[in-house]
């Protein structure tokens, strides 16, 4: 039984140029004289589906929709240049007085819990509350979870091998004289990041696409307690390529690269007495999620006096997860009566 509303298409649509080339799609539907929400899909590197338009009430909510820079029916596609987290902080921005909305409550989910923490960070008066899912923060522990031995390896031993393997066919040449095992070791996250986004970068077609497919096959691994059989490579279609390069790119580049991620106090406030203290929210979160682990939505609560955190005991990171849907199209209905 599905949690979700029935489909509907959106009755406005457009790109929104936003400086150096870059244009973000943007879409709208549902109840114009809503109460306007903004979904930020995950990634970095996502996009929205049609499903995204599903966990909103139509009749009451004015549902908004945009793929972030390089994403999606974004272009160009899977740009690095001019794409950090300060600039789709702008791009938000610029979409919410391009659609003259006073304040819009941010529905994110994974990375878009990023985005929508900094969002709110810097402007605060526009966000009337969120709703996040699978929170991420981009700390360092959670690269390193996800991204360095003895994290998520030590669960997932048979995919991490068959990434690292991948990978290594590629990289050789990225890691120079450090040698490709010293992936393996303590301490080379951030060298093994660049590596990767240096490979992804300037690779040829060929090295591109197996390190993006490598890339997202291992995050797909982690994603849900309901995983379906494992898409060969070769049985990837042309969209599924262009989604993974999108993801693994965009990614690769902001881990490595940006400055506004890293260590803890960039997203996550050190105390309750910062922006969030007066505002309304639901953190929904997947008690078995290998992408995000629950520390992060604990470590949020903390700061966020008026947050809610509901654990999901049956779901993991995957938007897809029946009871993680269900939840969280309860959390957005409920947000309803905080007006």
């Amino acid at each position: 039984m599905s949690h979700l509303y029935p489909p509907l298409a959106p009755h406005r649509s457009g790109h929104m140029a936003v400086g150096h080339g870059h244009e973000v799609y943007w879409e709208e539907c549902g109840n114009p004289m809503g109460r306007p929400v903004l979904f930020l899909h995950g990634g970095p590197g996502g996009a929205c589906t049609p499903t995204s338009r599903r966990l909103f009430d139509p009749r009451r909510y004015r549902i908004i929709l945009m793929d972030q820079r390089g994403c999606g029916r974004s272009t160009p596609h899977a740009q690095t240049a001019h794409n950090f987290l300060a600039d789709l902080v702008a791009d938000v921005e610029q979409l919410r007085m391009t659609l003259k909305v006073d304040a819009w409550l941010l529905c994110g989910g994974s990375w878009g819990c990023t985005l929508a923490l900094a969002y709110a960070k810097q402007f605060t008066d526009r966000v009337s509350g969120m709703v996040l899912r699978g929170v991420f923060a981009a700390q360092d522990h959670e690269l390193d979870w996800l991204y360095k031995e003895g994290g998520a390896s030590r669960i997932f031993k048979a995919q991490w091998q068959a990434y690292v393997a991948a990978i290594e066919a590629q990289a050789v040449n990225a890691v120079n004289a450090q040698g490709a095992s010293e992936m393996h070791q303590s301490g080379q996250n951030s060298r093994w990041l660049r590596a990767y986004n240096e490979v992804l970068q300037n690779g040829n077609p060929a090295q591109v696409l197996a390190m993006a497919r490598a890339w997202c096959t291992w995050e797909d691994a982690l994603s849900s307690v309901h995983p379906s059989e494992p898409v060969l490579a070769s049985q990837m279609s042309p969209d599924d390529d262009l989604k993974c390069l999108a993801m693994a790119r965009i990614s690769a580049h902001m881990f490595s690269h940006d400055p506004g991620l890293g260590s803890r106090g960039h997203i996550v406030p050190q105390t309750a007495n910062d922006f969030l203290k007066d505002m309304p929210g639901i953190i929904v979160q997947g008690q078995f999620d290998m992408v995000t682990p629950a520390e992060t939505a604990w470590q949020l609560k903390q700061v966020w006096p008026k947050a809610q955190l509901r654990m999901v005991h049956t779901a993991g990171h995957s938007s897809q997860d029946p009871a993680l849907q269900s939840a969280l199209v309860t959390a957005l209905d409920e947000m309803l009566s905080s007006e």
